[in-house]
């Protein structure tokens, strides 16, 4: 079989691969309270060595052998990516790569953007094609609060703008909505970036992990969150962009844009999950809340093929049976032992 015949590998449940979420890296500059609370991630926490990480090269390795399986899209997370060094030839790399006909594929990344308005033109001019910006508040003190480590929303919008001057393809706006602290800004969040070309997403507070002290209390249901942005700014539902997109669209009827909505708490969307991730220092999860990966740096860094590299990746991918957002939905019990979404990449 040809490399242009190969199929896209499914898992038990059917489910394509088609997504890789990669995390170059497991610190991070931030200590946002619903990710990487101060009192767990201080400055006596163990962060991975340098020698532990995924080089680029392997990091290239495992995404060829994702290609060749049906990947399509790469997507940068950490920690905070940017903070990687030289994070902009890696992304020139995975940029040279094609698919099996002979596509480009489609990068991204997703940042505080503590460091955008610096690294932005670097990251276009070496192929990054869409950014996604963390914004939890547009109330100063509260997105202070809400980082942990004071630092000022509007050096975050600034890498926002700039990141518009440069060109790139798309920019996604990721808002965390916990009740009871940032819940009051979801209108004025819309508002902010409606007409601007960039896409506001409102995530409901997640049980990512074990660290963060998520109760379902905390959650503001989706369909809450878009009857308030209706009300004051009318919207319309919009078809999903492909197969397995994460958040539901909704276009405001004046044309002056869309926002989205990802529902993992009240409508999961494990059905249609076609995503991997690759921690930072290479082992590959099949969940976003998976207690345990599988360890492709030890196959890296023992003299593996390509060949015998995709064989383990099509070997994990075929038995893969996540669904924890659906058990999760029907009974509210969390496991005892899960990655946390600074090592794992949201």
């Amino acid at each position: 079989m040809t490399a242009q015949q190969l199929p896209s590998v499914r898992d038990t449940r059917g489910r394509a691969l088609h997504d890789l979420r990669i995390s170059v890296t497991d610190r991070c500059n931030f200590r946002c309270v619903y990710c990487m609370p101060k009192e767990i991630f201080g400055r006596d926490f163990a962060f991975l060595p340098r020698e532990l990480l995924l080089t680029f090269e392997e990091i290239v390795r495992v995404a060829r052998a994702g290609i060749a399986h049906g990947v399509r899209k790469l997507r940068l997370t950490g920690g905070e990516p940017l903070l990687r060094r030289d994070i902009e030839e890696l992304v020139r790399m995975l940029a040279a790569l094609r698919s099996p006909e002979g596509e480009r594929l489609d990068i991204a990344v997703t940042t505080n953007g503590s460091a955008l308005a610096h690294k932005a033109a670097a990251l276009r001019e070496a192929g990054l094609n869409r950014v996604t910006v963390s914004v939890d508040s547009l109330d100063d003190a509260t997105f202070r609060a809400m980082n942990d480590v004071d630092f000022p929303l509007q050096r975050v919008l600034d890498g926002i703008r700039v990141a518009g001057e440069v060109g790139f393809d798309a920019i996604k706006i990721n808002t965390v909505v916990k009740r009871g602290l940032n819940d009051g800004d979801v209108v004025a969040i819309a508002e902010r970036f409606k007409g601007t070309g960039a896409t506001v997403r409102f995530i409901e507070f997640m049980d990512v992990g074990t660290t963060n002290g998520w109760n379902l209390e905390q959650v503001v249901p989706s369909a809450e969150i878009i009857a308030r942005i209706d009300a004051v700014h009318p919207l319309e539902p919009v078809p999903p962009a492909y197969p397995g997109e994460t958040a539901t669209r909704w276009r405001y009827r004046d044309g002056s844009g869309e926002v989205g909505a990802i529902s993992s708490v009240t409508a999961p969307f494990c059905g249609a999950c076609s995503r991997a991730r690759l921690s930072a220092d290479g082992k590959l999860f099949t969940c976003l809340f998976a207690a345990r990966g599988h360890d492709l740096r030890a196959l890296l860094r023992g003299g593996c093929s390509d060949a015998e590299l995709e064989d383990a990746l099509v070997g994990i991918w075929a038995k893969r049976d996540d669904h924890y957002s659906e058990i999760r939905s029907a009974q509210t019990q969390r496991p005892t032992e899960r990655i946390e979404m600074s090592y794992i990449g949201g």
